[in-house]
């Protein structure tokens, strides 16, 4: 199969090491693929064995993933508010990930990787939380071991599918390394394009200022206020009277009345994405006076003077950001 097969059986393990930990770090380059290669050579006992690119996988993976914990710690809601910004995930994958690390707790770790978008999430959720380091450490690493072991066994199975692909690229070289970036360009392309027509949609949706809600507050004409956040077990802080809901929940918690309902919806997520997400929801539905809160939680605590840094035993309710 030529030099490229040749490169691989030599310098393969090096190669998974470099591609697993720019992957965890948060560049866009898959490490899937590799891994395949991996586990179909590591079976024909041409390249690495399985055994020394697991241990590669899980230290590449430790590296990273406690720089995203470390710097998550420090960070904080700073840190998350990042993370949403430039992840091109879903915005549903990215509030299902913080609502699981918050109920499940560092043992959601095990399968976080396997979801997209989760990995760089719930280690920086780890840090956030202030789960203890060994603690964190140990459930990265089997969470390291079931991801990478999925992608190995992937490899072994079809193992001959990978020797045609591999053959296919070193009998057409330049043109089909190509070919494999310009589909992935495409792909990066089109997740983007995705989400900035999320954003742009979502913007039309009117904006009610925190100190509207408040001047509402004190002429006794409060609207109906809808906490949108991702939640776990523990009570988190709120703006007071708030009412909890799931962004895909039932809506009869809102009581019926929709031509006379105010209604004010607040996440902590940039461009209050997910409150805009569910106020176009109500309004379909009928609830016409609905207003996503410009700024969201984090805007609300600025102006009540109650933003500070995270307390270790707090950390876990700045997290419950959307």
């Amino acid at each position: 199969m030529g030099e490229l097969q040749t490169m691989l059986e030599n310098h393969g393990l090096m190669l998974v090491f470099l591609n697993v930990l720019a992957e965890q770090a948060g560049l866009p380059i898959p490490a899937y693929p590799m891994l395949f290669v991996a586990g179909a050579l590591g079976v024909q006992e041409t390249g690495p064995s399985i055994g020394a690119v697991l241990a590669a996988v899980i230290a590449a993976c430790l590296i990273a993933d406690t720089a995203w914990y470390f710097a998550g710690r420090r960070l904080g809601q700073p840190m998350l508010r990042t993370i949403c910004k430039v992840s091109i995930s879903p915005d549903t994958c990215i509030r299902q990930t913080q609502s699981l690390y918050l109920r499940v707790g560092p043992r959601s770790l095990v399968f976080a990787k396997l979801l997209p978008g989760a990995g760089a999430l719930s280690t920086a959720m780890a840090g956030m939380t202030a789960t203890p380091l060994p603690v964190f450490l140990f459930y990265d690493a089997v969470g390291a071991l079931v991801w990478a072991g999925a992608a190995l066994l992937v490899g072994v199975v079809f193992s001959d599918f990978v020797d045609a692909i591999l053959a296919a690229f070193s009998a057409y070289g330049h043109v089909a390394v190509l070919v494999c970036l310009a589909a992935f360009a495409l792909f990066l392309a089109w997740r983007w394009w995705r989400r900035i027509r999320l954003l742009r949609r979502t913007r039309r949706v009117p904006r009610m200022t925190v100190d509207e809600l408040e001047a509402r507050r004190r002429s006794g004409a409060l609207p109906l206020v809808l906490d949108v956040r991702a939640h776990g077990a523990t009570p988190i802080e709120r703006i007071p009277g708030a009412l909890v809901v799931d962004m895909q929940g039932s809506l009869e918690v809102l009581g019926g009345h929709p031509e006379s309902q105010d209604i004010v919806v607040y996440c902590a997520c940039p461009h209050e994405l997910s409150a805009a997400i569910l106020a176009e929801r109500l309004k379909a539905a009928g609830y016409q006076k609905t207003w996503a809160l410009a700024g969201g939680f984090d805007e609300w605590k600025r102006l009540h003077g109650t933003e500070s840094p995270p307390q270790a035993g707090e950390a876990a309710n700045d997290a419950a950001a959307s």
